[in-house]
Protein backbone atom coordinates (compact mmCIF):
# COMPACT_ATOMS: atom_id res chain seq x y z
CA UNK A 1 0.00 0.00 0.00
CA UNK A 2 1.50 3.12 -1.29
CA UNK A 3 1.00 7.16 -0.32
CA UNK A 4 -2.70 6.79 0.70
CA UNK A 5 -4.55 5.12 -2.07
CA UNK A 6 -5.58 2.52 0.40
CA UNK A 7 -7.74 2.06 2.96
CA UNK A 8 -8.77 -0.58 5.44
CA UNK A 9 -12.06 -2.82 5.98
CA UNK A 10 -13.60 -4.13 9.14
CA UNK A 11 -16.32 -6.51 10.10
CA UNK A 12 -19.68 -4.48 10.29
CA UNK A 13 -23.66 -4.64 9.70
CA UNK A 14 -24.49 -7.02 6.84
CA UNK A 15 -24.81 -5.10 3.86
CA UNK A 16 -22.58 -1.50 5.19
CA UNK A 17 -19.56 -1.11 3.95
CA UNK A 18 -17.66 0.43 7.42
CA UNK A 19 -14.11 2.26 5.94
CA UNK A 20 -11.04 2.79 8.21
CA UNK A 21 -8.39 4.84 6.84
CA UNK A 22 -4.95 3.48 7.24
CA UNK A 23 -2.72 5.43 9.19
CA UNK A 24 0.44 3.60 8.66
CA UNK A 25 0.23 3.81 4.90
CA UNK A 26 4.07 2.64 3.32
CA UNK A 27 5.49 5.94 1.83
CA UNK A 28 9.02 6.06 0.11
CA UNK A 29 10.75 8.63 -2.10
CA UNK A 30 13.71 7.53 -4.25
CA UNK A 31 16.90 9.21 -4.58
CA UNK A 32 19.13 9.76 -7.22
CA UNK A 33 22.67 10.88 -6.26
CA UNK A 34 25.90 11.57 -7.41
CA UNK A 35 29.83 11.83 -6.17
CA UNK A 36 32.12 14.31 -7.13
CA UNK A 37 35.53 12.84 -6.75
CA UNK A 38 37.97 15.64 -6.83
CA UNK A 39 35.76 17.69 -4.46
CA UNK A 40 34.05 15.08 -2.89
CA UNK A 41 30.52 16.82 -2.64
CA UNK A 42 27.31 14.85 -2.99
CA UNK A 43 24.31 15.89 -5.55
CA UNK A 44 20.93 14.54 -4.37
CA UNK A 45 17.30 14.75 -6.30
CA UNK A 46 14.24 12.97 -5.29
CA UNK A 47 12.59 11.78 -7.71
CA UNK A 48 8.54 9.77 -7.97
CA UNK A 49 10.99 6.61 -9.41
CA UNK A 50 13.57 5.37 -10.61
CA UNK A 51 13.52 4.60 -14.36
CA UNK A 52 15.00 5.99 -17.69
CA UNK A 53 13.53 9.12 -18.29
CA UNK A 54 14.57 10.09 -14.35
CA UNK A 55 17.91 8.70 -14.95
CA UNK A 56 17.99 11.41 -17.83
CA UNK A 57 16.51 14.02 -16.12
CA UNK A 58 18.86 13.60 -13.35
CA UNK A 59 22.29 13.48 -15.45
CA UNK A 60 20.97 16.90 -17.23
CA UNK A 61 20.42 18.27 -13.56
CA UNK A 62 24.23 17.25 -12.69
CA UNK A 63 25.26 18.95 -16.42
CA UNK A 64 23.62 22.42 -14.86
CA UNK A 65 25.62 22.19 -12.05
CA UNK A 66 28.77 21.28 -13.93
CA UNK A 67 28.11 23.20 -17.23
CA UNK A 68 31.77 22.69 -18.48
CA UNK A 69 32.55 19.12 -17.36
CA UNK A 70 32.23 16.21 -19.16
CA UNK A 71 30.83 13.73 -16.64
CA UNK A 72 32.29 9.97 -16.02
CA UNK A 73 29.44 8.64 -14.03
CA UNK A 74 29.81 4.91 -12.36
CA UNK A 75 26.20 3.21 -12.10
CA UNK A 76 25.46 0.16 -10.21
CA UNK A 77 23.29 -0.92 -13.16
CA UNK A 78 19.60 -0.56 -12.46
CA UNK A 79 17.58 -1.89 -15.32
CA UNK A 80 17.12 1.68 -16.40
CA UNK A 81 20.93 2.66 -16.15
CA UNK A 82 21.41 0.35 -19.17
CA UNK A 83 17.84 0.72 -21.06
CA UNK A 84 17.20 1.64 -24.95
CA UNK A 85 16.23 5.05 -23.98
CA UNK A 86 19.44 5.73 -21.97
CA UNK A 87 21.75 4.45 -25.10
CA UNK A 88 19.55 6.72 -27.65
CA UNK A 89 20.20 9.54 -25.04
CA UNK A 90 24.07 9.15 -24.81
CA UNK A 91 24.15 8.61 -28.46
CA UNK A 92 22.23 11.59 -29.68
CA UNK A 93 24.75 13.65 -26.91
CA UNK A 94 27.93 12.15 -27.20
CA UNK A 95 26.90 12.14 -30.90
CA UNK A 96 29.94 12.38 -33.68
CA UNK A 97 32.58 12.97 -30.75
CA UNK A 98 35.38 10.44 -30.15
CA UNK A 99 35.21 8.08 -26.96
CA UNK A 100 37.46 10.47 -25.06
CA UNK A 101 35.63 13.31 -25.83
CA UNK A 102 32.33 12.84 -24.56
CA UNK A 103 29.94 14.78 -22.56
CA UNK A 104 28.74 11.92 -20.72
CA UNK A 105 30.55 8.36 -19.83
CA UNK A 106 28.68 5.92 -18.31
CA UNK A 107 30.48 2.59 -16.59
CA UNK A 108 28.70 0.22 -14.56
CA UNK A 109 29.77 -1.74 -11.47
CA UNK A 110 29.84 -5.16 -11.07
CA UNK A 111 26.53 -6.89 -11.29
CA UNK A 112 25.41 -6.71 -7.28
CA UNK A 113 28.31 -5.43 -5.91
CA UNK A 114 27.26 -2.37 -3.88
CA UNK A 115 30.72 -3.31 -1.25
CA UNK A 116 32.10 -1.16 -4.81
CA UNK A 117 29.82 1.49 -4.61
CA UNK A 118 30.75 4.39 -2.19
CA UNK A 119 27.10 5.97 -2.83
CA UNK A 120 25.70 3.19 -0.65
CA UNK A 121 28.15 4.03 2.31
CA UNK A 122 26.45 7.59 2.00
CA UNK A 123 23.14 6.13 1.63
CA UNK A 124 24.12 3.79 5.04
CA UNK A 125 25.44 7.21 6.71
CA UNK A 126 22.30 8.66 5.84
CA UNK A 127 19.95 6.64 7.08
CA UNK A 128 21.63 6.05 10.46
CA UNK A 129 21.55 9.98 10.47
CA UNK A 130 17.91 9.56 10.36
CA UNK A 131 17.58 6.81 13.29
CA UNK A 132 19.81 8.83 15.19
CA UNK A 133 17.36 11.74 14.87
CA UNK A 134 13.89 9.98 14.26
CA UNK A 135 12.62 11.86 17.58
CA UNK A 136 12.72 14.87 15.15
CA UNK A 137 10.11 13.31 12.75
CA UNK A 138 6.85 13.76 13.08
CA UNK A 139 6.02 12.68 9.57
CA UNK A 140 7.36 11.70 6.38
CA UNK A 141 7.91 15.22 5.36
CA UNK A 142 10.50 16.07 7.72
CA UNK A 143 12.08 12.10 7.29
CA UNK A 144 12.35 13.50 3.59
CA UNK A 145 14.11 16.91 4.67
CA UNK A 146 16.28 15.41 7.31
CA UNK A 147 17.62 12.79 4.55
CA UNK A 148 18.12 15.28 1.81
CA UNK A 149 19.87 17.83 4.53
CA UNK A 150 22.39 15.16 5.33
CA UNK A 151 23.06 14.20 1.93
CA UNK A 152 22.69 17.14 -0.67
CA UNK A 153 25.61 19.02 -0.95
CA UNK A 154 27.85 17.70 1.50
CA UNK A 155 31.28 16.74 1.34
CA UNK A 156 32.19 13.02 1.97
CA UNK A 157 35.48 11.46 2.85
CA UNK A 158 35.59 7.77 3.58
CA UNK A 159 38.33 5.18 2.35
CA UNK A 160 36.30 3.80 -0.19
CA UNK A 161 36.52 7.00 -1.95
CA UNK A 162 40.18 6.20 -2.81
CA UNK A 163 39.55 3.19 -4.84
CA UNK A 164 38.29 4.86 -8.32
CA UNK A 165 39.98 7.74 -10.13
CA UNK A 166 42.36 10.10 -9.39
CA UNK A 167 42.52 8.90 -5.75
CA UNK A 168 43.04 5.20 -6.75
Amino acid sequence: MLWGDACGYIWGKRGIRVEIPMENERQRQTYYGALNYQSKEFIVQGKESGNSQNTIEFIEYIKSIYPFSRLALIWDGASYHKSKEMQEYLKLLNNGLVEEEWEVTCILFAPNAPEQNPVEDIWLQAKNFIRRYYHLCKDFKAVKILFEFFTDRQKFNFPKLYTYGIFS
